[in-house]
């Protein structure tokens, strides 16, 4: 399927997703959310593709937020209604496989809720990061007051988004926003580097990791615990469990087959 505002290519067994928007800083509008998911959707269905990676056409931006021209015409209703970006982002964050934010540029508003939405961040030296909605008299509406309280704590969730400031890639990995910095030349690489430990490890380990810890960072230390508990059981029904322990003993490496 061609898309018109997106890119879908595959590279191995990495899939990548790219706003293809670089006129406009990568802007997510409607159309740019109905290509992302039904690209999610293709990647999903894909078993060649291990891990989903997100990033912006250009070197200026990841995404620059929401599309102000669409948000011109929204009205009350269309928030409860439809919720589409928030929605979006829920199924970034529950899909079934490892997704990595490769932020090469501006990652504002909406973008930024984005690539929060990702397991992992991966940020160029020259990308910077903030929530400016409040200059607009609207909120982060797309899981942003929600995922960037979690991810970097409230008291610096409430200066970025009160006062709408933009922070740098240095400052994002300080207060725990992205996961590692490094050069632009090195941006691709690093991705690679980092989609390939996962891809090495059981894919139905890593599926259950991302649930236990997704879903247990929402809840009671005694249910997720709970949780965690199931999901090694499940594991340790596995063949690929068995495979696992085989290949560390005889010094080689596993073949896993998602079983």
């Amino acid at each position: 399927m061609e898309y018109e505002n997106i890119v879908y290519v595959k590279e191995g067994r990495l899939a990548y997703i790219v706003i293809n928007r670089p006129e406009v800083c990568n802007a997510l509008n409607q159309a740019v959310l109905d290509e992302i998911e039904d690209a999610l959707d293709r990647a999903e269905r894909d078993d060649e593709a291990g891990v989903v990676v997100f990033t912006g056409q250009g070197e200026k931006a990841f995404a620059a937020g929401a599309d102000i021209q669409q948000l011109t015409e929204a009205e009350a209703l269309d928030a409860l209604k439809n919720g589409d970006m928030q929605q979006l982002y829920d199924k970034v964050e529950a899909f079934q496989k490892p997704t990595i934010a490769m932020i090469n540029g501006f990652a504002l508003g909406g973008g930024c809720e984005l690539a929060m939405s990702c397991d992992i961040r991966i940020a160029s030296i020259h990308a910077s990061f903030g929530l400016p909605e409040l200059a607009l008299s609207i909120i982060p509406g797309a899981g942003g007051t929600q995922r960037l309280t979690r991810l970097v704590g409230k008291g610096k969730a409430l200066e970025m988004i009160l006062t709408g400031k933009m922070i740098s890639a240095e400052e994002a990995l300080a207060v725990g926003l992205v996961t590692k910095v490094v050069t632009p030349e090195r941006l691709r690489a690093e991705v690679e580097e980092t989609s390939a430990g996962i891809l090495a490890k059981g894919p139905l380990a890593v599926q259950l990791a991302k649930l236990s810890v997704h879903m247990g960072a929402e809840t009671d230390m005694k249910t997720a615990l709970m949780l965690e508990r199931l999901s090694q059981a499940v594991l340790f029904n596995s063949e690929d469990k068995n495979e696992g322990a085989r290949a560390f003993l005889e010094k080689r490496k596993p073949s896993f087959e998602g079983r």
